[in-house]
């Protein structure tokens, strides 16, 4: 009987660890905050790429914890202010960091 216990406590520790090691921190993200963020940042492509006034092969974005950073070089300050409210406007968008710069 006591193999078992101890055989127990050792599958007990390593499930314990193995989902401690899955969990994020304040520098990165959990494997689930992953996707969630791949899916925000193609959402946010998608929606830009249906703005006919917005090139999206000039405005990055990438995606941490819900916040999306947009970059890139765009022809306007219209361009920017766009981008911006395109971006606020998707679903799983915490917040939206603007790094884009004009030509």
């Amino acid at each position: 009987m006591k193999p078992l216990r101890g055989f127990g406590m050792l599958v007990l520790t390593i499930v314990l660890v193995s989902a401690w090691g899955c969990g994020s921190t304040a520098k990165t993200e959990g494997t689930g905050e992953y996707v969630d963020d791949s899916v925000i940042t193609a959402k946010v492509k998608t929606a830009i790429f249906n703005d006919s006034t917005l090139k999206v092969n000039e405005i990055n974005v990438e995606t941490f914890k819900g916040v999306v950073q947009l970059s890139g070089f765009v022809n306007s300050q219209a361009d920017i202010n766009k981008a911006v409210q395109i971006a606020r406007g998707v679903a799983g968008v915490k917040s939206v960091k603007n790094d884009m710069r004009l030509r």
